[in-house]
């Protein structure tokens, strides 16, 4: 089987962020069953935001903590308020992944403890934010694509600086960190569309350095 980094190599989003087309491509039949096993432990659900609406993508987690959202505001759990138990353990096979992914663009040492997983359904998506909840910004983020296509919306430092469009297949690889870690970002609403093993459905994985 080729090599689908060397034959299409990285495309540079911004400093220190990159698109890598296809690159987990080759892995998702073994993360597929790793995610739904997740998800009978720590179930899908829509968070409130501070201001009182609701997040239009589902979510869920694991990892040592997972990113969750309420009235009361934006932090990092160790416990999934939903079941009241400690979130699933990170896979290893996942975690060796996204070390793997990470290095792949030249973020070494790189040593996630959260995995957010976020689950979209055409007509959903989500605003313009940064991730600045976690402690340390060193580390990068590093986004695994499956599913039906969405459009990444990637801005700048400011809310109101440009905003470029990217069309993330099954199987894409973006990471950012360094200069661009807290740059805004974004999901446009998905267009209808079905994926052979998910159908109407993208699952958006992110994994961070979030202690």
């Amino acid at each position: 089987m080729p090599d689908l980094f060397e034959a299409e190599g990285p495309i540079e989003l911004a400093e220190d962020a990159y698109l890598v087309p296809g690159y987990l491509a080759r892995y998702s039949s073994e993360m597929i069953p790793l995610l739904r096993n997740i998800l009978r432990m720590a179930p899908l659900r829509r968070m409130q935001v501070p201001g009182g609406g609701w997040m239009t993508s589902q979510i869920s987690g694991c990892g040592q903590v997972v990113w969750v959202s309420d009235l009361d505001g934006y932090r990092y759990s160790t416990i999934d308020p939903l079941t009241g138990r400690a979130w699933p353990e990170m896979p290893d096979r996942l975690h060796q992944l996204a070390v793997q992914s990470a290095a792949v663009v030249g973020f070494t040492d790189f040593s996630p403890d959260c995995c957010l997983i976020n689950c979209y359904r055409p007509g959903t998506g989500m605003g313009l934010h940064r991730d600045k909840d976690e402690r340390d910004f060193s580390a990068p983020i590093v986004s695994f694509s499956l599913g039906i296509p969405a459009v990444f919306l990637f801005g700048g430092h400011r809310r109101r600086d440009p905003v470029s469009r990217v069309t993330l297949e099954h199987g894409d690889l973006v990471v950012w960190g360094g200069k661009s870690r807290l740059y805004y970002h974004g999901i446009a609403k998905l267009a209808n569309a079905t994926h052979s093993e998910l159908g109407a459905l993208r699952i958006n994985l992110t994994f961070r350095e979030a202690l």
